[in-house]
């Protein structure tokens, strides 16, 4: 159980109220490890899937954490992971009904699933809704089956149809996730990708750069990628083609109609609070005189182990004052409408004077615009993302 009186005692912040606060679920199998991905997943087989046992894990997780949380109510869950739609739909209502009767959700709660094509059979997705999912994010990738082999997919071009044919016949809302930049894809090759997703009319469409990341299979074995001024052609073309039908662009890699904006990451973004269970997730807590970051056990048998034994927290950090400026940017300005300045002041309870300077850096450089309410990236702040987060480093 964690002490409560310990997060509440007199700290470095006096933050004058609690941001919202969103609950994310972290289900870690996978039929098979893509070479890319650095989330932490876990290759499994359907028949060893210990769900049961989870889902006991992740509750004596929640309960554990309860004290933190007591009277807020949640506004989104996340169900993320790994593949979360290796998980029955009775697993997940079950799950569901558990959070319902120990956490005050919002009327509105915004409910999202993630889920693979590969692991889905006809109807599948509709139990999900049924079970009390409000809304499915599809990892396709690619709808071209060399490029889905290339990036050790397990599923083809043909299932990834099939499920979004399912998605949107089941959701009112829905995200299709692409990649682009894989190895030895051409733009003619992206076009026909887009074509093929923007067919489905998605109300969210997540469309991400291939990135080598350390400790990867891909990190180990490098692929060939496309040439820098080919993946900048790339990121036009998927501006141009989204733009035409409606999709706003309102995060780096975000794409929606109006009104589909997922209001989950919108939270992150807007450095809200949230509570993490499942092995190795993550969560930021505030309270009035600090905020709290927290990691869970990475692997899944010692995680339901010690989570049953009412403790699975691995790490966690109080953020230091210092930081604050920069965690808060990291996410922030991932954002096309960025941030109002009386925002950055209620959640990290710091004076606008502590980013006068680097403000001041950014507009120099054209990266952002800003008046006495709101700072926004520009395209080309967009463009230099990282840098323009790392003038707010301490």
């Amino acid at each position: 159980m964690h002490d409560i009186q310990h997060y509440l005692r007199p700290g470095p912040l006096q933050l004058a109220g609690l941001p919202p606060l969103a609950l994310y679920v972290h289900l870690p199998w996978c039929l098979k490890k893509c070479p890319y991905c650095d989330f932490n997943s876990h290759e499994m087989s359907q028949r060893e899937l210990p769900e049961q046992r989870y889902l006991d894990a992740l509750l004596a997780d929640l309960d554990a954490c309860l004290p933190l949380i007591w009277g807020r109510s949640v506004q989104t869950v996340f169900l993320g992971g790994g593949t979360p739609s290796l998980f029955s739909p009775e697993s997940i209502e079950r799950l569901l009904s558990e959070l319902r009767a120990r956490l005050k959700l919002a009327a509105d709660c915004e409910v999202t699933l993630e889920a693979n094509p590969g692991t889905f059979e006809k109807e599948r997705f509709r139990a999900y809704r049924d079970a009390g999912v409000t809304r499915l994010s599809v990892g396709v990738q690619s709808f071209n089956d060399e490029h889905l082999k290339r990036i050790g997919r397990v599923h083809s071009r043909a299932q990834a149809i099939a499920a979004l044919e399912e998605a949107a016949a089941s959701f009112d809302t829905f995200n299709l996730d692409l990649m682009y930049a894989l190895p030895g894809q051409t733009l003619e090759e992206l076009q026909q990708d887009l074509g093929q997703a923007l067919a489905f009319t998605p109300p969210h469409l997540s469309i991400y750069h291939l990135t080598i990341e350390p400790n990867t299979y891909f990190a180990k074995y490098p692929p060939q990628l496309p040439e820098e001024d080919t993946a900048y052609a790339m990121l036009d073309l998927i501006s141009e083609r989204t733009a035409s039908i409606g999709l706003q662009r309102y995060e780096v890699s975000a794409y929606a109609r109006p009104g589909h904006h997922c209001r989950h990451n919108l939270n992150y973004w807007q450095f809200g609070d949230y509570l993490g269970i499942g092995a190795g997730a993550h969560g930021k807590l505030s309270f009035a005189h600090r905020i709290v970051r927290q990691v869970k056990l990475r692997e899944p048998r010692l995680y339901m182990e010690r989570a049953l034994a009412g403790n699975a927290l691995a790490q966690e950090d109080e953020v230091a004052l210092a930081d604050l400026p920069f965690e808060f940017m990291l996410n922030a300005l991932r954002l096309r409408q960025g941030f109002a300045l009386s925002e950055f002041c209620e959640r990290t309870g710091l004076a606008i004077s502590t980013i006068q300077q680097p403000l001041e850096d950014a507009e120099r450089q054209g990266w952002i615009t800003r008046d006495l309410q709101r700072v926004q990236p520009t395209e080309r702040g967009f463009d230099f993302l990282s840098d323009l987060q790392g003038l707010f480093l301490p």
